[in-house]
């Protein structure tokens, strides 16, 4: 036999190997009601009965835990120690009695355990088409420090790698039972100091392990005592190749999506609204849209964040301290209490670019408890505790629609450790006050005056003379005075903020790198599209949305 037909046969008898073991996977059914864990599990007819029965079987790759649609099954379903392989994940979806695809999801309700879906030190995983929920511990002893509708968890020498949710609806996730009622010092903590119920958690607690290749898609998370979507790494940043994309976040009593210590995160598609809700006495009643702490690496693009509530921080989407290279562009921003673009300190070549944001920022100080000032444009230079005050460094903000109605004050911060500022080709539509003040994230930022370094602020669009503070650290030069005539000012849609004249927003300048900057930003600073999709020319135009010159003829005709 010749060399090539010797790799052929070793080729024929792996593709037989392979073939053979996916033909050994197996289907496990369950049903809470006409199952019997005494039963096989390996037909509709002999399906299991309880999730826990899943702690005794022997899962290969390929596997599949099949739930019977629209049917409840109380407790927790916990895999520990799995590791499937890549385009054989173990898959855990609910099954059609009918023999076609399920017409609505099979429900786990967890209450009084600790998790819904438990993914402990396992890889290629998929968890696909359930509904989740876990209200309080009712009869059972509240045990533990959280109640979470899906944990990712990584611990002792083992990661987790390759884990897909998808199409998963969490809801009414509370550790305690109703009629708590949180004292108003409990919301004061940096991330509340009591025991809450959380949608889905990734944590990675091993010291020499990595959480890598996960996704969380098109699943809809409401109404829980904190976090929506929770990621928490260590400052080796041990969480990394993430996705969260196509969810809804409503109603969240905390962040509706919030990472720590991770890296290559891309968020996009999602609608974010409500975080920080306090309808329920149980939630925490503070959060923004999402938030970013020790991360690098992080694209958060074409979001939707609104009506983000809370007497502190509660922005839109912001930049907590410790991070480098997050980039906000292309999201819709709304009526978010503490503001549109916060950038805190020990930040590096962090970016808002080709958003728009509607009255965020409305949140007044001393009323309804609020210890935070709302801000439209916050840089500070806080990086925790009592360490000295540091940066941001290389902050890049542009292109940006800004649009505050005329009852609200909107308010500005900017530290002055703040080192390397850009601000260009923005819209800042204020026809009301505009004030500069302290940035009090836990103690105020320094006021005293200090000239900062590396400062290009040009091009940008302002309704009126007069807008920008007089007393702000840094002063616009070039800046231009007109009406962009959106569509529909104070309308929710993005399409609302095409300028109809065209003519004052045509002429922007080409985004420079600052001054000392080698790396600029991901993507890189000039990017080939708006909001909207439309192609960006030459001229990047001013605003979020880039306005064609026959637009203005049209406009002129």
């Amino acid at each position: 036999m010749n060399l090539q037909n010797r790799i052929k046969s070793i080729l024929g008898l792996l593709f037989l190997f392979f073939a053979g073991n996916a033909a050994l996977a197996t289907d496990y059914y369950f049903h809470p009601k006409l199952g019997n864990d005494a039963n096989s599990g390996l037909s509709k007819n002999q399906a299991f009965q309880s999730l826990d029965r899943v702690k005794s079987l022997n899962l290969q790759a390929g596997d599949r835990i099949l739930l019977a649609e629209g049917q409840t099954f109380n407790g927790s379903l916990e895999i520990i120690g799995f590791k499937g392989e890549k385009n054989e994940p173990l898959v855990i979806s609910s099954y059609s009695e009918q023999n076609n695809s399920p017409s609505k999801p099979a429900k786990i309700d967890a209450k009084g355990y600790l998790n819904g879906v438990l993914i402990e030190n396992s890889s290629f995983i998929r968890v696909q088409n359930l509904e989740i929920t876990a209200e309080g511990y009712g009869k059972m002893s509240p045990e533990g420090q959280m109640r979470v509708g899906v944990l990712i968890l990584a611990n002792q020498k083992r990661g987790v790698k390759g884990v897909t949710l998808d199409s998963l609806i969490i809801s009414r996730v509370f550790f305690e039972e109703k009629g708590i009622q949180r004292s108003a010092e409990e919301v004061k903590s940096a991330n509340g100091t009591q025991k809450y119920g959380w949608g889905i958690r990734v944590m990675n607690q091993s010291d020499s392990e990595m959480i890598e290749d996960i996704e969380i898609l098109n699943s809809h998370i409401s109404d829980l005592s904190h976090t929506g979507i929770k990621l928490t790494g260590n400052t080796d940043q041990n969480i990394r190749r993430i996705t969260i994309k196509g969810n809804t976040v409503h109603k969240t009593g905390g962040p509706g999506i919030q990472m720590s210590g991770v890296k290559f995160v891309y968020v996009a598609d999602n609608e974010v609204m409500y975080s920080g809700s306090n309808d329920d006495g149980r939630k925490w009643g503070r959060g923004s849209g999402l938030w970013t702490w020790s991360s690098s690496m992080v694209l958060i693009e074409k979001n939707k964040f609104m009506y983000a509530n809370g007497p502190g921080d509660s922005a839109g989407a912001h930049i907590d301290f410790n991070c480098d290279n997050i980039v906000m562009q292309y999201n819709f921003s709304a009526y978010n209490a503490g503001g549109f673009a916060e950038i805190l300190g020990n930040n590096y070549n962090c970016a808002y670019r080709y958003n728009i944001s509607v009255n965020d920022g409305h949140r007044v100080k001393g009323q309804n408890g609020a210890f935070q000032e709302g801000k439209i444009f916050w840089l500070s230079g806080y990086q925790g505790g009592d360490k000295e005050r540091k940066g941001p460094v290389n902050s890049y903000f542009y292109n940006n629609t800004i649009y505050v109605s005329e009852e609200i004050v909107a308010k500005i911060a900017i530290d002055n450790r703040s080192k390397g500022v850009l601000i260009a080709n923005n819209i800042f539509h204020i026809p009301g006050k505009t004030e500069l003040v302290a940035g009090d994230q836990y103690k105020p930022d320094d006021e005293s005056n200090r000239e900062l370094e590396d400062v290009f602020f040009k091009n940008n669009l302002f309704v009126k003379n007069g807008l920008w503070p007089e007393n702000a650290l840094i002063q616009s030069e070039d800046g231009i005075v007109g009406d962009a005539q959106f569509r529909v000012p104070g309308g929710l849609n993005v399409e609302d903020y095409i300028p109809q004249n065209a003519a004052v927003v045509q002429s922007g300048v080409k985004v420079p790198f600052l001054t000392g900057d080698e790396f600029g930003l991901i993507d890189g600073l000039q990017l080939s599209k708006d909001i909207l999709g439309n192609p960006i020319m030459e001229n990047p135009g001013i605003g979020a949305i880039q306005v064609f010159p026959q637009m203005a003829e049209k406009k002129n005709d």
